[in-house]
């Protein structure tokens, strides 16, 4: 139960003059929440790619947000409870953008005893004293004194992708664009994805397929195509091996799945004789934004190595760190997952998970701090370790799952996605380049994403940073 209580002003203490202000930092989550509420789903509110792109640079909050602070005024101060709002006039004079920090103030210019009306002068102004908006209420203001204990509220839960991305993006803005081969673009999410991304200075996109069709469906579609490069390739075979040969040649820094299947661009990323093997097995990291997990979570392997042996798992576990110290964990913590915590001669599992536990013990595995076997729960949930007793660097605070199988991997990253509201984005790691295998139920935030990691592991190599 809030302690805090409500005290209104009734028209009889009410005097010409008297004045109310309440001040409110205006976030991201409450345009976000304020856009859901209302329905107002004006890019310029929500979308921060458009908004980059308008006269502001960026999210603006709506006129009717500030707005609403004078009606909390109102109706919690000046006069306060009882308050009945009949008109109120409004001139919206600037922007607001998120952080800014809003005073909303209303004073009394006038009373009508007759009517219990009050007139009141209305405004809102910014953390640098500028005025953003104007206007005058008329009210009937309450005849009784009250005195009521404020309502609790729950908190709102809301999961903004945008915001949770907003991080990777801008460390990937401090980047040299990357020349990216985007293979086989032909269905509007691959080639919308990767022309957003050339847009926020990710990539230079290089497409790579059939060019007369890749230009007719932009055309379709309505998509700028200035800037990108292209590369004829009749088919998708043929795309995937041309873009292969180019990355090979030192002619592209990355590589990007199109509307092609992931089998047709790995088989020739594997070819022995002219792929883009190296010593490491390839293996696939997810890169999730979990709303109630306080950092990035990678999840490996839930995509290409279907039932990994344990060297390959190794492999695997190098991956992933490796990405890891590419979005700045220097040691980041490793859980590999199992049914269980305990070491299980019946579980094979528990028991490789050990055995990566020992190797890096021993320095065999470097740049991350390894543990398992661990259950989910108390890989993510510090409060699960400590009731079942595991003292560990790594329980309740893992920043990376390896998963037993591609099964495993798959449901979990599939579950936190559609259930947790969790954004994704991945890249295949252990290749010569990075590559984004993206799917065609990815979001544009999503594919985005993606080209921000292989944007940030490009400049981890280019650094020689372990």
């Amino acid at each position: 139960m809030s302690d805090e209580v409500l005290e209104n002003r009734p028209f009889d203490e009410l005097r010409v003059g008297d004045s109310a202000s309440l001040q409110r930092h205006v976030t991201r989550r409450d345009i976000q929440l304020f856009a859901a509420a209302s329905g107002d789903h004006n890019p310029a509110h929500i979308d921060a790619a458009y908004a980059r792109s308008t006269r502001y640079h960026g999210i603006i909050a709506h006129g009717m947000l500030g707005a609403s602070l004078i009606s909390a005024v109102l109706g919690t101060r000046l006069p306060g409870p009882g308050t009945l709002y009949l008109s109120q006039s409004l001139r919206f004079l600037m922007p607001v953008q998120s952080g800014d920090l809003l005073t909303a103030t209303v004073t009394v210019t006038s009373l009508d005893p007759g009517r219990q009306h009050a007139m009141l002068d209305t405004r809102c102004v910014n953390q640098d004293g500028q005025l953003v908006i104007s206007g005058e209420a008329e009210v009937m203001a309450p005849a009784d004194k009250l005195r009521i204990r404020e309502t609790d509220l729950p908190e709102p839960f809301w999961a903004d992708k945008e915001l949770r991305y907003e991080k990777l993006l801008k460390a990937a803005a401090q980047c040299p664009r990357i020349r990216m081969g985007v293979v086989h673009p032909c269905s509007r999410e691959s080639l919308e994805g990767a022309l957003d991304a050339a847009r926020l200075g990710l990539i230079e996109p290089v497409l790579i397929g059939p060019t007369q069709r890749i230009r007719a469906l932009a055309d379709e579609c309505g998509l700028d195509l200035t800037g990108a490069q292209f590369i004829d390739a009749p088919h998708s075979h043929a795309a995937a091996a041309k873009a292969v040969a180019m990355a090979r040649a030192g002619q592209l820094q990355a590589l990007m799945k199109g509307s092609l299947h992931s089998d047709e661009l790995l088989s020739e990323v594997v070819n022995a004789e002219t792929g883009l093997r190296t010593a490491r097995r390839i293996s696939h990291v997810f890169v999730l934004d979990v709303p109630r997990y306080p950092k990035p979570l990678l999840i490996t392997d839930a995509a290409i190595n279907i039932a990994p042996d344990f060297d390959t798992k190794v492999d695997i576990v190098r991956n992933a760190i490796d990405l890891a110290h590419a979005l700045g964990r220097q040691q980041p913590k490793v859980a590999v997952l199992s049914a269980v915590e305990t070491v299980s001669s019946k579980l094979r599992s528990a028991m490789e998970a050990a055995a990566l536990s020992k190797m890096a013990e021993r320095g065999q595995i470097t740049g991350g701090l390894v543990d398992g076997p661990l259950a989910f729960d108390n890989a993510v949930s510090p409060l699960a370790a400590r009731s079942k007793g595991i003292t560990s660097a790594v329980a309740g605070d893992a920043d990376i799952l390896v998963v037993p199988d591609i099964e495993a991997g798959n449901m979990l990253a599939k579950q936190l996605e559609y259930l947790g509201d969790a954004q994704l984005a991945g890249l295949v790691m252990g290749a010569r380049v990075p590559i984004a295998l993206t799917s065609r139920a990815d979001t544009a935030h999503s594919r985005i994403a993606s080209c921000a990691l292989a944007l940030l592991w490009v400049r981890q190599q280019s650094q020689g940073q372990p």
